[in-house]
């Protein structure tokens, strides 16, 4: 006699196989998607002026910079960790890259690489250090975000230095408006979380990061030495903040050592309403993409309705506390189906 299928076994043994993962993505994007539309159909109806062209194009402009932290942001709450430095980091290349321009006399190209080193550089140490002493990646993080922001002061001499056109091609329309105003900065951010989709989806690197969230001891019995995934974690999240900084650079025409502050806290809320669990193992760099969307139209239309500042940090405040408290609901339901 042949042995009995898997599922029938399930079902005798009175459980529920596992919804495949395609639908439990599927249903993800929906639901999000669902959100995202609900908040635009109810900012249309409460501003006549949210509902337009200019407004989509205005959003999508503005968040280039928020889109590719977060993505850097998606892979370090995946393995278990946070870095709070990602606004500073962004300050401080956008900094060394104005400096470059417009004191040191470099070309565009060789302060945009100064501005990627310094990011990956600062990424890098604070990932060497959080591994190396086994100190949490919170406490560390905390400290470059002092550190770095206090060295953009340094830099720019407390002053903000303006670039004036030297980058502009960023924050050009793409191909010259074929797709309205949508800027390169935009297309360029959107080509990184696909490829940092495929990267988690379907590399070896990608399991190894959702292995390490999910269980590291376990990596590492397997014979993974989780050290250097982490170290390069963090590195890829220093290096995406200082592409940040040139996007902020390129559409305010100037760096603001001030730039930047707080806004790991809306990167982190991006990543986490797009369903990244902040306990690691479980993540989506697409599903992060919908949280910036999220973010971004919030603040978009709050502005519009003439929601005042205390008003939009609150109603900010209360989606990132929604979005915790059903994270931590799908990972009981997750858990009593196991």
């Amino acid at each position: 006699m042949n042995d009995p299928a898997p599922a029938s076994a399930s079902a005798r043994a009175g459980t529920r196989a596992p919804a495949p993962l395609w639908r439990s993505q599927l249903a993800t994007y929906l639901g999000l998607g669902a959100v995202l539309a609900g908040m635009v159909a109810l900012f249309s109806s409460l501003s006549e002026y949210f509902w337009s062209a200019e407004t989509f194009i205005t959003i999508a402009n503005e968040i280039p910079a928020l889109a590719v932290m977060a993505v850097g942001m998606s892979f370090v709450l995946i393995i278990a960790g946070i870095d709070l430095s990602v606004g500073s980091v962004m300050a401080l290349a956008a900094a060394i890259s104005a400096a470059a321009i417009v004191q040191w006399g470099w070309t565009v190209p060789a302060a945009a690489a100064l501005a990627l080193a310094t990011g990956l550089v600062c990424g890098t140490i604070t990932g060497t250090i959080a591994v190396a002493w086994r100190l949490p990646s919170f406490i560390v993080s905390l400290g470059m975000l002092e550190a770095v922001r206090g060295s953009a002061y340094l830099v720019t001499d407390s002053r903000t230095q303006y670039v004036g056109d030297a980058i502009s091609w960023l924050s050009a329309p793409f191909l010259g408006g074929i797709f309205g105003g949508i800027s390169v900065a935009f297309m360029l951010a959107l080509l990184l979380v696909i490829v940092a989709q495929l990267v988690l989806s379907h590399t070896v690197f990608g399991r190894c990061v959702v292995g390490i969230g999910t269980n590291e001891e376990a990596m590492r019995l397997a014979g993974v030495d989780p050290r250097p995934i982490r170290i390069t974690v963090f590195a890829v999240t220093g290096l995406l903040a200082g592409l940040a900084g040139l996007m902020q650079s390129a559409r305010l025409e100037a760096a603001d050592p001030n730039a930047g502050a707080g806004i790991e806290l809306q990167v982190i809320a991006a990543v986490v309403i797009g369903g990244t669990s902040l306990m690691g193992g479980r993540g989506s760099v697409v599903n992060t993409a919908f949280g910036v969307l999220i973010i971004a139209v919030l603040e978009a239309g709050l502005a519009q309705v003439g929601a005042s500042e205390p008003s939009k940090r609150i109603i900010t405040g209360g989606v990132i506390v929604a979005a915790v408290i059903i994270d931590t609901l799908r990972q009981r339901m997750d858990a009593a189906n196991r």
